[in-house]
């Protein structure tokens, strides 16, 4: 993954400030010149540094209200798969490989328990599954936030 530097982090602070600014609105407010900010937002683009717009639709603005955490413990010899598996279930939107006592932390996302209960034995169901463990979350008290790491990288003089 390609590193920002403190320009391409202004970028997308002002970007964030004014989602729908033009080119040249943003290079006004950060005072460079148009081809420059064209440029830099292309390169990003090109890099893979956006993410894809679906990934700030609210789930419970799709009819998913209730999220849920899941521990999953696989076999490791069955281990391959396993994110194919998971892909395959709508409700999963998030997976991370982890140390400690799960080899999964899965994000779910469900209409009710009734339907998280569902999500989570299709999941066990799953070849390779050995143990699977589920917390409800009851409120998202700090959403997944960059912002405070492009305003730290915008001010670095290292860079």
């Amino acid at each position: 993954m390609p590193t920002i530097d403190p320009l391409d982090a202004r970028i997308l602070l002002a970007l964030d400030d004014h989602s729908d600014a033009s080119i040249l609105e943003l290079a006004r407010v950060l005072g460079i010149s148009r081809n420059t900010v064209h440029a830099r937002l292309q390169r990003l683009t090109r890099d893979g540094v956006f993410l894809g717009f679906s990934q700030r639709i609210s789930p419970a603005s799709l009819g998913y209200p209730i999220v849920g955490f899941v521990s999953l413990s696989i076999s490791q010899a069955l281990g391959e798969g396993m994110a194919v598996a998971l892909a395959r279930v709508p409700e999963v939107i998030e997976v991370h490989a982890t140390t400690g006592d799960a080899d999964y932390l899965i994000k779910v996302v469900a209409r009710d328990t009734g339907h998280l209960h569902r999500i989570t034995n299709r999941i066990l169901a799953i070849e390779g599954v050995v143990r699977s463990n589920t917390v409800i979350s009851l409120s998202q008290v700090m959403g997944n936030r960059t912002r405070p790491l492009l305003e730290h990288r915008a001010s670095d003089q290292r860079a």
